[in-house]
């Protein structure tokens, strides 16, 4: 077999990999839907690729985006300033998380409200942002929708600024396209916003969330988002040789696999050249879907959901998919997707992230006035926490000492029972003896009123009857004839003697 046939048999058998992997995802997802991606040439809007890119999706974070364009609109049309202050309201500091978790009532610039919403996509933000700057959440979702028809966003419905789950909204990798390009257009004196990589509040460090900053050579913006629903997802920017892409990637199930399949849409973009064949965003066709497919079981499987890894990861094989596939698939994206979806590929993860370089942010109008509230703040907690302590160690005495008074009451309850048990006894003990005892020096027939009359005299006892004598003791016999003299015992008085 010539080299020439084994290199199209191989590109081929990558091609239907490629095709089949994708076919897989869309599967194992929901109902053979497959994940959107779309790549654009900023300059020119022309598509470079495209996979399912009107199909509706849930936003998540990406949301953020469309809250920033109406918020810089608002600053561009005099109606707010970067200056003015967001309120938190009780509303914002309960929405779940990702959050700054500031108290209702904390004030903050609006410009430091979107540095963080961009970075730490903080929701109580974004949710600030649209209560201030719409007089209601319902408000500002008017402007987002009212914003999107306008800069050409025909696929999206906006309900909420920070893209926390709502099944009312969705919007497609064209309109996401479409909104990245009228951001670059609209407000390049913003540009810096979309690449801070980190900022610093306080002495906490928050790294951005886009896995491709620092890591992929030349990217320069947007942003992440993620819900179950939804899969990870990120709109992306990159420049090379003065030329900037948009990559938009949606349903991916980890941040690992959804940067390095947009790092490799970048390489690919960049070896290729949008020709006046390639279409642009607005010729597009719709998608036959009439809502998002749910891909909660296939990227959450009804566990906790995965956590986003942010942090450096390890360089593993060497290569980017435009390499791997050469030059016989420079204008073939069906090849390039087959080589994006190779094992080789996916086992892949990015080079560690380049330093961070945090960006200050603060509440209050100034920093000075942000640390002042702060310290006022840190006073308050530690007045708070040692109120708390002073309260439990009261709290900790008192019981003590109750517990102390209980014991001590106990004991002299039970010494009275044992001395009221004593007294109660020995009340009852002479009168048993009195009952149980004979008259002392009387018989038990006796009486101490007998008269001597009525004594009879005790008969001297004979032998034989009653009791006998012993025979140590035997008396003398007494002469015969004669009979023994019986004394008779002198008569007892009425009272008896003893």
């Amino acid at each position: 077999m010539s080299s020439s046939l084994l290199r199209r048999v191989t590109v081929g058998l990558a091609a239907m990999t490629g095709l089949l992997g994708t076919s897989l995802i869309g599967i194992q997802a929901a109902n053979a839907v497959t994940a959107p991606i779309l790549v654009v040439d900023v300059d020119s809007g022309k598509v470079i690729y495209s996979q399912a890119p009107t199909d509706p999706w849930y936003p998540a974070s990406i949301t953020k985006l469309m809250t920033t364009y109406v918020a810089l609109d608002l600053v561009r049309q005099g109606k707010v300033s970067l200056d003015s202050m967001i309120t938190i309201s009780a509303a914002a500091a309960s929405e779940p998380p990702s959050k700054m978790g500031f108290k209702p009532g904390t004030q903050l610039t609006l410009d430091n409200a979107l540095k963080i919403i961009m970075v730490k996509s903080a929701n109580d933000i974004a949710y600030a942002i649209g209560e201030n700057l719409g007089g209601s959440i319902e408000g500002f979702a008017d402007l987002m929708n009212e914003t999107a028809q306008r800069i050409g966003m025909r696929d999206s419905r906006w309900t909420n600024p920070n893209g926390l789950p709502d099944p009312r909204q969705w919007t497609s990798a064209r309109d996401m396209a479409v909104l990245a390009r009228a951001l670059i257009r609209d407000f390049p004196d913003s540009h810096d916003l979309f690449s801070i990589s980190a900022i610093q509040f306080g002495r906490a460090v928050m790294a951005n969330h886009n896995g491709l900053l620092g890591r992929y050579p030349g990217a320069d913006g947007m942003k992440t988002g993620f819900i179950c629903s939804g899969g990870f997802n990120v709109v992306a920017t990159a420049s090379r040789n003065g030329r900037r892409v948009i990559t938009v990637v949606m349903g991916q199930p980890s941040p690992r696999e959804r940067d390095v399949k947009a790092a490799d849409l970048f390489d690919y973009a960049f070896t290729q050249s949008a020709g006046w064949t390639s279409p642009t965003l607005d010729a597009l066709p719709a998608s036959a879907l009439g809502a998002p497919p749910d891909m909660r079981p296939f990227v959450c499987g009804g566990k906790k959901p995965p956590a986003i890894d942010d942090g450096p990861g390890a360089v593993s094989a060497p290569g980017s998919a435009a390499q791997l596939i050469g030059g016989s698939a420079a204008n073939s994206p069906a090849l390039a997707m087959a080589a994006f979806s190779s094992p080789a590929l996916r086992a892949r993860t990015l080079p560690p992230r380049a330093p961070l370089q945090p960006i200050a942010v603060w509440i209050g109008r100034n920093p000075a006035e942000g640390q002042q509230i702060l310290e006022a703040q840190e006073n308050a907690q530690k007045t708070a926490a040692a109120n708390t302590r002073a309260a439990k160690l009261e709290a900790a005495k008192a019981k003590r000492e109750a517990a102390l008074q209980a014991a001590k009451q106990a004991r002299e309850a039970r010494l009275e029972q044992a001395k009221a048990a004593s007294a109660a006894k020995a009340a009852a003990k002479p009168a048993s003896k009195v009952a149980a005892k004979p008259a002392h020096g009387l018989p038990r027939s006796a009486s101490a009123y007998t008269s001597s009359a009525e004594t009879p005299g005790m008969p001297e006892a004979k032998p034989g009857k009653g009791l006998s004598k012993p025979a140590a003791h035997k008396a003398p016999a007494k002469p015969e004839g004669k009979k023994a003299e019986v004394k008779k015992a002198p008569a007892k008085k009425a009272t008896a003697e003893e």
